[in-house]
């Protein structure tokens, strides 16, 4: 069972909060929430949203168009999803939302494959063989 404050604030105890693995390692920030109704009509969170792209169309805008513009841009596809980190990995909600597993059990966010590959890689010395 998730620790979580009681009574849980969306706005305030998820959104913009940022996001570790199991071992500490930075996740990234929640910028949005995935919510579905159930058979009876309660809404329940049942994903956490991360990525550029995601935080653009919550923020709205000109600067959420200038977000999502960008991170679609920046992308290999341009379709690429947010990624989703299903609620049940939530071990507590806190100062920060601390997750069940590893940051290798989650999709890489798009923007930062396509930062790696076009950018980090091509500086001498990114490689890490020197070590």
């Amino acid at each position: 069972m998730t620790q979580q404050p009681d009574p849980l604030h969306l706005d305030f105890h998820l959104l913009d909060r940022q996001i570790v693995d199991r071992d500490g390692g930075l996740v990234g920030n929640v910028d949005d929430l995935e919510i579905t109704l159930g058979d009876d009509g309660v809404p329940t969170v049942t994903a956490l949203l991360v990525g550029q792209q995601v935080l653009g169309e919550r923020i709205k805008g000109v600067l959420g168009r200038w977000l999502t513009a960008t991170a679609k841009r920046l992308s290999d596809t341009l379709d690429a999803p947010p990624i989703r980190i299903p609620y049940d990995r939530i071990a507590a909600v806190n100062s920060e939302v601390r997750l069940t597993v590893t940051q290798d059990h989650l999709a890489e966010p798009p923007l930062e494959t396509w930062l790696r590959d076009h950018l980090i890689n091509r500086i001498p010395g990114a490689d890490g063989a020197g070590q």
